[in-house]
């Protein structure tokens, strides 16, 4: 069983909202700790037999340079890899910016950081932190759960459970309380994005 609180207390959230006129952008940042070598975390994140173990299957030229396709979602291209360190890729359009570090803290403990990037005209504003936090809280989950040995058999099938879709519930409150916080959004966004976020990735709740 997931321990909800616990799960979703160990994710921090952030939203920032930056530059102006047609250069601003929205980003969306990730963060948590995982008991394992950075070495371990790169390799279950980079590596198609790991990641379709907990997150779905991954297809195409896997370096820098190169492009990819996850099964079912999105697809884009590898800006840079610097291994076991920085992961930067375009992921879903040329202009939504993805960028993974992972940073060891302790000899067995790696942080793991995202930040998601896109311009303002796609966010409309920082409640659409509300759009892909959630997403990337499921994915943080199930890493967890995989360095764990934890694994359900079919991740995708997985995330349709009773038990994710109260994580993805708990999720979304928590992306809005980190929206409001932020102060990149207008109350009413936040309130918006939160029912349209829960209709999305927790309808079963």
């Amino acid at each position: 069983m997931i321990d909800l609180i616990n799960e979703i207390n160990a994710i921090h959230r952030d939203v920032r909202r930056h530059g102006e006129g047609d250069s601003e952008s929205v980003t969306v940042v990730v963060r948590r700790s995982y008991p394992a070598t950075a070495e371990d975390v790169w390799d279950a994140i980079t590596t198609p037999e790991r990641i379709k173990r907990w997150f779905a299957p991954v297809s195409g030229d896997l370096r820098e340079g190169g492009s990819f396709q996850v099964e079912g979602n999105a697809s884009g291209d590898i800006l840079k890899c610097g291994k076991p360190h920085l992961l930067k890729m375009t992921y879903g359009g040329e202009t939504s910016i993805v960028e993974v570090r992972l940073t060891e803290t302790s000899a067995e403990e790696t942080l793991l950081e995202i930040e998601h990037t896109v311009p303002i005209s796609i966010a409309q504003s920082g409640a659409g932190a509300l759009w892909v936090g959630p997403g990337w809280d499921g994915g943080l989950l199930a890493l967890g759960q995989f360095l764990r040995g934890q694994s359900p058999e079919d991740p995708v099938a997985a995330e349709l459970t009773q038990e994710r879709q109260e994580f993805s519930a708990g999720s979304v409150r928590a992306w809005g309380e980190a929206v409001a916080a932020s102060g990149t959004a207008a109350p009413e966004e936040v309130a918006g994005g939160v029912e349209v976020a829960l209709k999305h990735f927790a309808p079963g709740v």
